[in-house]
């Protein structure tokens, strides 16, 4: 963390200790100048944490009442992309993050200034999450535009932005927004169109200064039961190649608490499991049920069967050629 950022933290927490400080004193306690000292109060202010001055000789400062606030310092950048971290790390379904990060959200969420948490709860609202290895190639989008986004699609306001389409072209846009879907680096939009009367997804990297427009829209059913998967489709130009389907030696139950989020799992007699993906790399359904920790028999595709022989033999290959590099024990 910067000394600033890190100097604002300290004097959030001195707030908080004592109901009210004279100037001098907190810039004693910091080490700083007055006039350092007024603009990490503003800094303060900024970030939505009400801090009252008093002029004279008698003035001071002290948080306003009602806001003893844990010591947590955010810009709006940082709130985002703590959120969409950890709503990703508890979606993902790895084995050890999913309830850590649920429990670090609820603590963190709450505590955001009311401004920044309305953005983030926003964003936490209409996201859908997507898939591994989809992603368009995309810069990501910036803070502001996701929370801008995000704001509107919860809101149910029509959206207004410039968008840059992947030939190059220019065009205003306005649309109904309705749900934000991330895919590798890159965060796509699903709108209805009212100009062109058809649903359409937007990378939002594309999207040039997002804004509500203040003109609220009917909302209508979603092009499809799942969102995340109609978006893939649109944006890789077709469904997905391969359906991948396996029986693991393993419940349901274990299953999931170690496979992708995005895989479908089913209970099958004698503490078996059912695995279901649909994916365009075969390399990908390997990488997933290898991450179940369990035997598994591929129903289909066949060509998963050669998937696996190739990966075990570079396993293979890397196992033998790390033991014959390991140093002698005597």
């Amino acid at each position: 963390m910067a000394v600033t950022s890190s100097r604002t933290l300290r004097l959030l927490s001195l707030l908080q200790q004592r109901r009210h400080w004279s100037g001098t004193d907190l810039a004693d306690r910091l080490g700083v100048s007055l006039r350092t000292l007024r603009r990490d109060v503003d800094r303060l202010r900024e970030l939505g944490y009400p801090v009252d001055a008093q002029p004279g000789v008698a003035g001071g400062y002290a948080l306003a009442p009602g806001a003893a606030l844990p010591p947590l310092v955010l810009d709006d950048e940082e709130a985002v992309a703590l959120a969409v971290g950890l709503g990703a790390a508890a979606s993902t379904g790895v084995a050890g993050l999913a309830e850590p990060s649920v429990r670090a959200l609820a603590k963190v969420v709450p505590v955001m200034p009311a401004r920044l948490r309305r953005r983030v709860d926003a964003l936490r609202a209409v996201t859908v999450p997507g898939t591994w290895g989809a992603g368009g190639g995309g810069a990501g989008a910036a803070a502001d535009v996701l929370t801008a986004v995000a704001l509107a699609c919860r809101d149910g306001e029509r959206l207004a932005f410039t968008y840059t389409a992947a030939d190059g072209v220019r065009t205003d846009r306005t649309v109904d927004p309705y749900r934000l879907v991330p895919l590798g680096s890159a965060w796509y939009l699903v709108a209805w169109d009212p100009d062109r009367a058809d649903w359409r997804v937007f990378r939002l990297d594309r999207a040039d200064a997002p804004r509500g427009t203040g003109r609220p829209f009917a909302p209508r059913p979603l092009p499809a039961d799942d969102v995340a998967a109609w978006v893939r489709e649109r944006v890789s130009g077709g469904p997905q190649r391969w359906r991948v389907e396996a029986v693991v030696e393993a419940s349901a139950a274990q299953a999931r608490r170690r496979v992708p989020w995005w895989l479908s799992v089913e209970d099958e007699p004698g503490g078996r499991c059912r695995v279901r993906l649909d994916v365009d790399d075969l390399l990908w359904a390997a990488t997933a049920l290898g991450l179940v920790g369990a035997r598994f028999t591929v129903v289909s595709p066949p060509e998963l069967v050669a998937t696996l022989e190739e990966v075990a033999g570079r396993f293979t290959a890397a196992g033998r050629a790390g033991a014959a590099a390991a140093p002698d024990p005597a």
